[in-house]
């Protein structure tokens, strides 16, 4: 997470959440959504403006849509209520960001893994969002899960992408200064190169970093683009986590 992008469209916090029910998952306050014998979860790491308070933001509204596949679908809260605060003229992104890294957030995952895996769930999926894109990568290099989507990320590292061990898919935007479509690019080609699994790279045209969770919904192309995107990412749990 290192763009002016990273801060553009907040998501709207004036109503209330979805389908699924607020509950604590390792310590971390989590939206959980779906059946709740499913042996298939999926983890939503979100972006800097995070889960708390827990409101209809459209992230909350893609688990439900990924959870109505089968899955049981958590969005736990890594930013410990302590989102960015755009609203907030003396807010001081440097300070926040030293407590809230992508290291951290990386730490903070692995405990929600082992709460999932002592649920008996038998496969998992991650699902990482600019900056919880940041911690996805890092994931993905450890074999704790079954596959990753990373959607338009903060930048990642060609050391991260070779470290890269399951199967991953990265959907970025074509304008997007954090992850610019070259760069991702040449991260596919890295990827591809590892026969032992699967992978891809695709880049959403005319749309901005973000897209896929913050847009307007009176916006029709908008809508249409994060449709698909998501139609992607779950496409590629319903291949890789079962």
């Amino acid at each position: 997470m290192s763009s002016s992008q990273c801060f553009e469209n907040p998501p709207d916090l004036s109503s209330t959440c979805g389908a699924g029910r607020v509950e604590e998952l390792a310590g971390l306050k989590t939206y959980v959504t779906g059946p709740s014998d499913s042996k298939c979860a999926i983890i939503l790491i979100a972006d800097v403006f995070g889960i708390e308070p827990i409101s209809w933001i459209l992230i909350l509204k893609l688990a439900d849509k990924v959870a109505s596949a089968g899955f049981l679908v958590v969005v736990p809260d890594f930013l410990y209520g302590d989102p960015i605060d755009l609203s907030n003229p003396n807010f001081d992104r440097g300070a926040w960001k030293k407590i809230h890294s992508t290291d951290k957030g990386y730490e903070d995952v692995k405990p929600v893994i082992s709460a999932l895996r002592s649920k008996g769930m038998s496969a998992i999926g991650a699902a990482g969002f600019c900056w919880g894109g940041k911690v996805l990568v890092k994931l993905a290099g450890i074999e704790d899960i079954q596959a990753a989507v990373i959607l338009h990320p903060g930048h990642m590292t060609e050391d991260e992408i070779q470290a890269v061990k399951i199967p991953t898919a990265i959907l970025g935007a074509e304008i997007d200064h954090a992850s610019p479509p070259e760069e991702l690019k040449k991260f596919g080609e890295i990827m591809s190169a590892k026969t032992e699994f699967e992978s891809y790279v695709k880049i959403f045209p005319s749309v901005s970093h973000g897209w896929s969770v913050r847009y307007d919904d009176n916006n029709e192309f908008a809508v249409k683009s994060a449709e698909e995107a998501q139609k992607d990412m779950l496409n590629w749990f319903l291949k890789h986590v079962k």
